[in-house]
């Protein structure tokens, strides 16, 4: 079993920066792969980036390479987004998530095992 909790959300204006954490309790968690999605109002759940297990690969979706990055700190047991150049159409909740199986669709929300509650970012134009 994993817990996972984000922060680092909140009010942002077009072009800043926010950096999303997500603390992970429970099993070592250089075990899993770790993700991020986001969901905004009427719409669906959409990828965002994930680390495979011990950092050996990294992806992003189109909409925010460049932009965004995904980190961990394993002996923090703490998975991070940091955003950068934030745009009105980034605004969500951003919720982090662990799959535990080794599943190759990272970028499908339904592969995951464990999710936290997210964290609301807004950006204002």
């Amino acid at each position: 079993q994993v817990q996972l909790v984000e922060s680092g959300g909140g009010l942002v204006q077009a072009g800043g920066s926010l950096r999303l954490s997500c603390a992970a309790s429970g099993r070592t968690f250089s075990s899993y792969t770790m993700g991020w999605f986001r969901q905004a109002p009427g719409k669906e759940r959409d990828f965002v980036a994930a680390i495979i297990r011990g950092g050996s690969n990294i992806y992003y979706a189109d909409s925010v390479k460049g932009r965004f990055t995904i980190s961990t700190d394993n002996a923090a047991n703490t998975v991070y987004l940091q955003m950068i150049s934030l745009q009105p159409g980034d605004t969500a909740v951003y919720c982090c998530a662990a799959e535990a199986h080794g599943s190759r669709n990272i970028g499908r929300w339904d592969i995951y095992d464990y999710w936290g509650q997210g964290t609301q970012v807004t950006v204002s134009s």
